[in-house]
């Protein structure tokens, strides 16, 4: 069932400042890059060594306040966007649910979450920030047509010869692209480059400076509604709460 996907245990060819920690199957990459952080800095990248997922977690410093440094979310998924979007087949495009789900072709595949040291606030500057992402590569089949038409695996998608750790890799210089970008010209465009690729229903929306969704009104009626960045990232809705994987 996994003969496409290729996990090695040789390092990933990951850029300068990154610095990487494999774990086995059995690891968290997000719990275990959360736990170094404080210790580890930034640029410390987990990856774990899965057949079944693309499972990472890098930890970042940032130099701004919480309120802003959770714009970090939108950062993060571009590049993970990006990464996959390098592998997939023409004919598949990615796109995004607010604020952290990621999908190819419509086809929920899994998503990204954001942490930072519990009790820093709003004001305050956090210690770190550890961004993760899970990618289902490959997934158990089942007998039932439609059953579940709009979860999914990359394999499932058409991909050939998935390589997780060159999707790390991708999503490695990606993200240090979104930075450079973010630092010189301001987070605007890295915002328009989200809602470029977020899922239909979803585009007649802004991001306010907070990372807020403001959702655009339409003629008539009131303005436009503002949606939580804080709330939605604490739900993660892509993940599975009893098992912690993305739904399928």
């Amino acid at each position: 069932m996994f003969q496409h996907v290729s996990v090695t245990d040789d390092p990933i060819d990951l850029p300068p400042p990154y610095s990487l920690i494999m774990l086995r199957e059995s690891g968290d990459a997000f719990a275990h890059a959360c736990a170094i952080a404080e210790e580890r800095g930034a640029g410390t990248l987990v990856w774990v060594r899965r057949q079944d997922m693309v499972e990472f977690a890098v930890v970042l410093e940032p130099e701004i306040p919480l309120a802003q440094a959770r714009l970090a979310i939108y950062a993060g998924m571009n590049a993970l966007a990006d990464a996959l979007a390098t592998h997939a087949p023409p004919s598949r495009p990615v796109s995004f649910d607010w604020p952290d789900a990621i999908r190819v072709d419509g086809v929920l595949v899994g998503g990204g979450r954001l942490a930072w040291p519990e009790g820093t606030g709003e004001g305050e500057i956090p210690a770190w920030v550890v961004f993760s992402a899970m990618i289902r590569t490959s997934a158990v089949r089942v007998d039932e047509a439609g059953l579940r038409p709009l979860f999914g695996a990359l394999d499932e998608l058409g991909f050939e010869a998935i390589d997780a750790g060159g999707i790390v890799a991708n999503f490695s210089r990606h993200l240090m692209v979104g930075f450079d970008e973010w630092k010189e010209t301001g987070f605007a465009p890295l915002a328009r480059r989200w809602l470029d690729r977020v899922s239909p229903g979803g585009r007649d929306a802004r991001i306010a400076d907070n990372g807020d969704r403001l959702v655009q009104a339409t003629p008539g009626q009131v303005p436009a509604t503002r949606q939580n960045l804080a709330e939605a990232l604490a739900s993660c809705s892509w993940l599975d709460p009893a098992t912690e994987m993305p739904w399928l």
